[in-house]
């Protein structure tokens, strides 16, 4: 027999402080710390290599999928439920939508009423209950109402014990949404759909909506966290109203968002599941079971943009495959013009199939927990758990999450967050692409409307004065207003690249330019180079240049700036791609642009000089 040998064997083990050093040598004096550790959004550094001795210690990796504390899942497969939201504004066509994409590739439908007196019994006209996950989204006051119908309704068609859906009672929407108290007792009418609920063994009807914190701009950690403070508000005031425990949590139907951090994603709901669990074990469940967290996955809308929208496919791609390797109870994909429209078949069809591909191609409902035992992701997850943890009992600490949120802290440190993000996106410390990075230079867009998601029929009233509420703005509004401005404008500005000197400093720099006064839609002019200052002006001059940018080298600028500067005669704007120094404005240089430069600010800057 011929002899087995191990690979490995033949490697001496290396520890991790060799390994530091040897990283350290090939940095070359570089500070390890700053080049190769992130530092993440969520409170932790991320390092750049895990070991196996990482996650020795980890209980998380002790259990397996289906087991407490559910980490690797409450399943033993990956079949999760492919979700399609309807707007219901007429029950015929809804119905008819709703009985057109189950025959699509859809299990999962969640109907979006924004009427008062929406006829159940209709839109559901025609759909086999028991095979399709029906979630119904309405007003607070109307929960009820609905809830009780469609029990009638799974009463008539014999599925109380199949039928499988939710009904999205959810008061704390109102503050989060409009800064206003919600006008009714939450416990009385939550009491009163509980008992609505019984004979329906799988109708979750207490809604924990931390898709709305992820659309606001949150960080993960503060979806996590306030999504766990929130499920916990609802056990507590429940079980003190003189529900079990167990009653309480499986009413309870988590609906998340999803970003496109991508391994922090996965990492955020392995997070979610074991906390949750060791959440609800605290309030003494009979079975483990109702420790499980039962949670839908909506793609973002934050990270949405107008402009070049087809990258928005990429984005929800990347999102919903971080939901499916954790493996979540069901998935929604935001269509890609969903920031400017209301979808249309086409989008609707492609993100349905983005789930689809998903499944049928890449067959991930096919692996249960594929992330487990990754000592990056098994790492993320714990420290992720960590944090979420912290800020959890933080809301606690201050009376639970109800307290927090009418005190307006949860408020505003989400949109402390988002203003933090926005100000990235500003910088372009954090990337946009097709927005602040790389935009399509000739796309318009004047004619894309808002499309910002309806409000359910009563949710809001009169909002008070001076209202603290959550952020409504897409991270990449601020510069598709500056684009739009561009658009409306009676003459679009010309920005010239005058390129002379050093080849590789100025078509870099030239690139670089190009991108930047692309971001605000105005018209480029490229060229291959001059020999002098004053060809190149006089080029800039022939082409009605409104703004002139000098692109050469460090070395060459103190020799290139006086004669451009007396050359363009304020002729037009002047801008430096280079780095902005007392010795160049000192030669008469006011505008720079580069990597540091506040690109937003910039650009309104030279849209308030140049649009008339």
């Amino acid at each position: 027999m011929a002899e087995t040998k191990k690979l490995f064997d033949q490697f001496a083990p290396v520890t991790p402080e060799e390994w530091r050093a040897k990283a350290e040598v090939d940095l070359k004096g570089a500070d390890f710390e700053k080049k190769m550790v992130w530092r993440t959004n969520e409170g932790f550094s991320a390092q750049p290599l895990y070991r196996s001795v990482d996650i020795a210690d980890l209980k998380q990796t002790k259990s397996l999928p289906g087991e407490f504390p559910y980490v690797r899942g409450t399943r033993y497969d990956n079949d999760w439920k492919v979700r399609q939201n309807i707007d219901v504004d007429d029950v015929k066509a809804a119905n008819a939508k709703a009985l057109e994409v189950l025959e699509k590739g859809i299990n999962s439908i969640g109907f979006h009423l924004h009427n008062k007196d929406v006829d159940l019994k209709a839109l559901l006209a025609g759909i086999y209950l028991p095979a399709c996950e029906i979630n119904i989204h309405c007003c607070p006051k109307c929960a009820a109402k609905y809830a009780q119908e469609l029990v009638d309704i799974c009463k008539e068609a014999g599925c109380l014990d199949t039928f499988v859906g939710s009904i999205a009672f959810d008061p704390f929407k109102r503050m989060l949404k409009h800064g206003e108290p919600f006008p009714g007792d939450i416990v009385a009418m939550a009491t009163e759909l509980m008992n609505i609920a019984k004979p329906v063994a799988h109708l979750l009807v207490l809604s924990v909506d931390s898709l709305m914190l992820s659309n606001a701009g949150a960080y993960i950690y503060q979806e996590l966290g306030y999504a766990l403070a929130w499920g916990c508000e609802w056990m507590a005031m429940l079980t003190e109203a003189g529900f079990t425990a167990d009653e309480v949590a499986n009413r309870i139907k988590f609906n998340m968002g999803v970003s496109t951090v991508y391994f922090m994603e996965i990492a955020k709901f392995r997070a979610a599941r074991e906390l949750w669990a060791l959440i609800v074990k605290q309030f003494n469940p009979a079975n483990d079971y109702s420790c499980m967290m039962n949670v839908n996955a909506e793609t973002t809308r934050f990270n949405m943009t107008v402009y070049d929208s087809y990258v928005n496919l990429l984005r929800t791609q990347t999102e919903a495959m971080s939901a499916a390797l954790a493996c979540v109870d069901s998935i929604v994909v935001t269509p890609f013009d969903a920031p400017y429209q209301k979808s249309d078949d086409f989008s609707e069809r492609i993100a349905r199939n983005q789930q689809i591909l998903l499944k049928e191609e890449s067959h991930l409902d096919k692996v249960v927990d594929p992330a487990g035992g990754s000592y990056y992701v098994e790492m993320l997850t714990k420290n992720l758990a960590e944090t979420g943890w912290k800020l959890f009992l933080d809301v606690e600490d201050k009376g639970g999450f109800k307290a927090a949120l009418e005190s307006g802290d949860i408020i505003e440190a989400v949109n402390k967050s988002a203003n933090e993000r926005f100000d990235k996106v500003a910088k372009r410390r954090e990337q946009l692409l097709g927005t602040n990075q790389f935009p399509n230079f000739t796309e318009k867009a004047a004619d894309k409307a808002d499309a910002s998601p309806k409000c359910c029929c009563c949710c809001k009233g009169d909002e008070p004065e001076g209202a603290v509420k959550l952020n409504n703005k897409r991270l990449a509004e601020q510069f598709e207003e500056i684009r739009l401005q561009t658009e409306h404008a009676a003459n679009t500005p010309k920005v010239f690249m005058l390129t002379i000197g050093n080849l590789a400093m100025r078509l870099a720099r030239a690139q670089f330019s190009d991108n930047f006064f692309a971001c605000a839609g105005y018209e480029l002019i490229d060229n291959n180079g001059f020999k002098t200052i004053k060809e190149g002006m006089d080029a800039a001059m022939e082409k009605k240049a409104d703004v002139v940018v000098l692109c050469s080298s460090d070395d060459e600028y103190p020799e290139l700036i006086p004669e451009a500067v007396k050359e363009l005669d304020g002729r037009a704007e002047l801008v430096l791609a280079g780095p902005e120094t007392d010795e160049f404005k000192a030669m008469g240089m006011t505008n720079f642009i580069n990597v540091r430069t506040n690109v937003l600010a910039t650009l309104k800057a030279f849209n308030a000089k140049l649009l008339k």
